[in-house]
Order: structure tokens, then sequence, then C-alpha cells
């Protein structure tokens, strides 16, 4: 997963020109820097979908098969 990269500095001298104190800025910036390493890029959430659309593809038609080879099992022999 990649990360959205932002300048800690500037963004905590924002947060204290707006009223913030020093700890206050330093808390918001980590735990916002934080939470980023959590988040997902569309590339990698459009990779595990498309692996998973393939996988279920293939289940189904593992099922489609199995149920076509019981339908001609039961009419050959009934």
């Amino acid at each position: 997963m990649s990360t959205v990269t932002f300048d800690t500095r500037e963004f905590t001298r924002k947060l204290r020109d707006a009223g913030f104190d020093e700890k206050q800025a330093e808390t918001v910036v980590r735990v916002l820097a934080e939470s980023q390493e959590k988040l997902v890029t569309r590339e990698h959430f459009d990779a595990k979908l498309e692996a998973l659309e393939l996988r279920l593809t293939i289940k189904l038609g593992g099922l489609i098969a199995a149920g076509i080879g019981i339908v001609a099992a039961i009419l050959k022999l009934g």
C-alpha cells in the first residue's frame, strides 16, 4: 500500500497558526500520518478486486461443470 505524503512541518505550522498549541498540533499531525498508512491506493484496490473476480469466475465455472456432469450422469443412468 502506498501512502499520500504531506509536509508535516508545514501542516504543524498551519495548525499552530489556527490556534493549536505545539503539543496539539504535533498530535494531530501524528494521528493523521498514522491513519494515512492504513489507506489503500486505487491501483491496489483494483488489483485485489480483479483477483477476486477471477477466483469467483473459476469457482463458478467449476460448479457449472460439476452440475452438467451430475445431470449427464443422471440422464445416462436413468
